[in-house]
């Protein structure tokens, strides 16, 4: 699946534009809207238009399947307002609430991100830890 180009985002949007865009055919985005991972559109069932907010959405969706997560544990996640753990080294595990993620950041981005940070500051302590030691 392509990546979201926010140069290409138009600020309505019709069914067949979200489609082009997410690459989502129009039957997934309707489920993803009545299993409540995207929120409905505006302006009526006639004249629906998509924007910024339903891109993300299904964008964080993506992030999560990818992730390994089933539309059981997304939804689960959503309907608790709980995060998504992230295994950041054996033993840290970080839980991060979806809404939160940026739109821009892939969550194999983000991970990789804090786990590069977690790994650092670990390895500054047992070098300090190491040092006092000598």
């Amino acid at each position: 699946m392509k990546p979201f180009d926010k140069k290409y985002v138009k600020r309505f949007m019709t069914m067949r534009d979200l489609t082009k865009l997410t690459g989502y055919t129009a039957r997934q985005v309707r489920y993803l809207i009545a299993e409540g991972f995207v929120p409905p559109p505006t302006g009526g069932r006639a004249n629906a238009e998509y924007g910024e907010t339903h891109i993300s959405a299904i964008k964080r969706y993506q992030d999560l399947r990818a992730a390994g997560f089933s539309p059981a544990s997304i939804r689960v996640l959503y309907e608790t307002h709980s995060g998504v753990p992230i295994e950041i080294v054996q033993g840290v595990s970080l839980i991060i609430n979806p809404n939160l993620i940026p739109d821009h950041v892939s969550v194999d981005e983000l991970q990789k991100h804090i786990r590069s940070a977690v790994t650092h500051i670990f390895s500054q302590q047992n070098q300090s830890h190491s040092d006092d030691k000598s």
